[in-house]
């Protein structure tokens, strides 16, 4: 992702405008608004000529008390006007960048895992938070700013010109002169704001990683080192933002001293009119004044520049992750499955890299059959395919060569959300979201009430340790189930499977982390859920699956050798070997994987 050219102009904030037209109404009343504020400024240097050139005068004492009524009611729509303003540009920045965040995660969570491969975590979130807050701060200020700083100078531009053309046109020579260094110090701006943007994920990304392994960096007493290295990221995030800072500081510099010297410069050839008498003094009060509108319109737009620049930086990143394509796309004429489903999975010649490892496959030539209801062990070497296996039937990849098939269709030709619906998964490290315990059972299942929420975790043997919680199935588990063991994990990620009902099973390694005592409970739970379902199971630990009918043996992405416990012991091989080693060593001592009767 970070291979795409960078742009240098504001171009890529182009990618907000679908989230701004739902809105046109607050639109235009905020565009409005600003016209009645900006207005209004305007005139009052028109009363502040009055006052000077008619307020002064025995003669015309009494035009005194309009003028300062007509100022103070000016004063009364800019204040109205730009309250209103600022309502409606706030409103519309908070409210259009809650719609962005919500889009890009939303197609974020619809990416493969094809794409984590090469994209850290925290990069992700560092846009979903930096790069959203800069463009709402355009959205909901700098835009506003920009746009009433342009008809403000527009404006007081063409005042000026019939307030007096010679002045006006020495004063836009000026302009002119100053937007040169301006383009050139926001192309600066906008390069230096992109890479800052990069040092910020850089550093968001550090800190997710480490923190996400907290109890790995602790217990193997590695803080100060994460410390170092973190501290060295958010140091280059610095030193990027400092830098940026100096040129946005000194493009502020230079366009507002060099636009007010030729204010100044300006003034002292209207002070020789004025002393000629070719112009009154409340005529050059009012040029001065509009030349000051101006002269502050050019200086916001320059420091506005600044951050248009960023902002267009940060929506460039933001569009990235928006219009990321996953790796696998439902079909567009997608095929139904077969109803009721019955869980056959068939894996014909199937050959596959992964996309970070093009040059090594991880199966090849693979081949399987699965009947409905039957029950499968994967055993083999670490790297001989097994979760390759998993991560195909779940469509996270897609086959390079062959076919898989499920319940006689391919599942190319089926939409990858459907095809999920029907697969329950269990894994050696499940995952528990923040939430209660209930609402983890009831993850797969929405719909799920209070009850069937109780069967599942009876039939997981797990509501013994729930009930003994202060506050049953309604207790807090924290971020990752932090307070709960790793059997207690376990068995909530069994009765989330068995809520699921899903007709396929798939099984990785879910006992191997367990003690003796945890794992026939989990045993149990995983009996009772097997029970009617294909299952595949994925085992290290030969013990667990000795008295499936079928255990099929994988080594470097192929099918090496298939049979029962027996009968591969008795061919020799891989699997003998395997079996020797873990039996005769009493590795495993924990009682056998079986089905309970139906």
């Amino acid at each position: 992702m970070s291979g795409r050219p960078k742009s240098r102009s504001v171009a890529p904030l182009k990618g907000v405008l679908p989230f701004l037209r739902p809105y046109r109404g607050r639109i235009a009343a905020g565009l409005a608004a600003l016209v009645c504020s900006s207005t209004a400024t305007l005139v009052l240097p028109f009363f502040a000529r009055g006052l000077l050139d008619h307020g002064f005068s025995a003669r015309e004492a009494g035009e005194v008390g309009r003028y300062f009524l007509a100022f103070i009611a000016a004063a009364a729509v800019l204040g109205l006007s730009s309250a209103t303003r600022f309502y409606f540009v706030t409103w519309l920045g908070e409210r259009v960048i809650a719609d962005i965040r919500r889009a890009v995660f939303d197609n974020v969570l619809g990416l493969t895992p094809a794409f984590f491969e090469v994209t850290r975590t925290g990069e992700v979130l560092s846009r979903l938070t930096a790069d959203t807050t800069l463009v709402q701060t355009v959205i909901g200020s700098s835009a506003s700013v920009a746009l009433r700083n342009m008809v403000t100078l527009s404006g007081g531009l063409v005042l000026m010109f019939f307030t007096s053309l010679k002045l006006t046109l020495l004063i836009l020579g000026a302009v002119l002169a100053i937007m040169v260094p301006l383009i050139l110090f926001g192309r600066w701006v906008r390069a230096l704001s992109r890479t800052s943007q990069d040092r910020i994920a850089d550093s968001s990304a550090r800190a997710s990683e480490t923190l996400n392994a907290v109890q790995t960096v602790q217990a193997f007493t590695h803080e100060r080192e994460e410390m170092i290295v973190f501290g060295a990221t958010v140091e280059k995030s610095f030193d990027a933002a400092i830098i940026r800072t100096r040129a946005r500081a000194v493009m502020t510099a230079v366009v507002i001293f060099s636009f007010f010297t030729a204010l100044a410069s300006v003034l002292y050839v209207g002070a020789q009119d004025v002393i000629a008498q070719r112009m009154t003094g409340g005529l050059l009060l009012q040029f001065i004044l509009l030349g000051g509108l101006v002269a502050g319109g050019v200086g916001s737009l320059s420091e506005v520049w600044g951050d248009l620049q960023r902002a267009a930086g940060a929506s460039e990143r933001l569009m990235e992750l928006l219009h990321q394509k996953p790796a696998i796309a439902p079909p567009l004429h997608p095929r139904s499955p077969a109803v009721p489903a019955r869980g056959a999975i068939a894996f014909e010649h199937v050959t596959f890299h992964y996309p970070s490892r093009p040059d090594s496959a991880a199966l090849k030539d693979f081949s399987l059959v699965v009947s409905p209801g039957e029950a499968v062990a994967l055993v083999g070497p670490s790297g001989a395919g097994k979760s390759t296996v998993f991560q195909l039937l779940l469509r996270f990849f897609a086959a390079s060569q062959g076919r898989v098939l499920f319940d006689g269709v391919d599942i190319a030709d089926l939409d990858p959300t459907l095809l999920r619906r029907h697969i329950a998964v269990v894994s050696q490290d499940p995952v528990i979201f923040s939430g209660t315990i209930g609402s983890n059972i009831a993850y797969g299942r929405d719909d799920a009430g209070i009850e069937a929420v109780r069967r599942a975790a009876d039939a997981a043997a797990a509501t013994e340790f729930i009930e003994k919680l202060p506050d049953g199935f309604d207790t807090l588990v924290g971020e990752r189930g932090v307070t709960l063991s790793g059997g207690q994990r376990q068995r909530i990620a069994i009765a989330r499977a068995i809520l699921r009902n899903a007709p396929l099973l798939l099984l990785d390694e879910a006992t191997s982390a367990l003690d003796a005592e945890n794992e026939l409970l989990v045993q149990q739970g995983l009996a009772n859920l097997m029970v009617g379902r294909t299952t595949l199971v994925i085992a290290h630990r030969l013990a667990t699956i000795q008295k499936l009918a079928r255990i099929v043996v994988m080594d470097q992405g192929r099918v090496v050798g298939q049979g029962s416990h027996g009968e591969l012991v008795g061919q020799g091989g891989l699997y003998a070997r395997l079996a020797q080693l873990q039996f005769t060593t009493g590795s495993l001592e924990q009682g056998p994987l079986e089905k309970t009767p139906a």
